[in-house]
């Protein structure tokens, strides 16, 4: 974002890995770090299919690479365990109360 502020003029830039992963991918990734089976827990419902979903989402971050000499550092599998240890986090200040903070 700060590289995005420090360009002369606005513009409109795509962060994105160039990757895709899919809702499966992400829930055996997440369900895993905690040592679990997302099997055991996950059902799909048909009723909640979309049925003119996209096939394939990818986003091209060509112009910020070039521009910005962006590049992404993390990871799909950095990234979904970054996020599992905060909701974990999150979960547990909860849990403690505010007197634990």
């Amino acid at each position: 974002m700060w590289l995005m502020l420090q360009q002369d003029e606005p513009d409109d830039y795509v962060i994105a890995t160039g990757e895709t992963h899919s809702v499966r991918e992400f829930a055996e990734l997440a369900f895993s770090h905690l040592g679990l089976d997302y099997r055991d827990y996950v059902v799909t419902d048909e009723r909640f299919m979309r049925p003119a979903e996209v096939d394939l989402l990818v986003g091209n971050a060509t112009k910020a690479r070039q521009t910005l000499g962006w590049a992404p550092r993390t990871t799909f599998e950095a990234l979904v365990r970054r996020m599992v240890d905060a909701d974990l986090a999150l979960l547990q200040r909860q849990v403690d109360g505010p007197s634990q903070r």
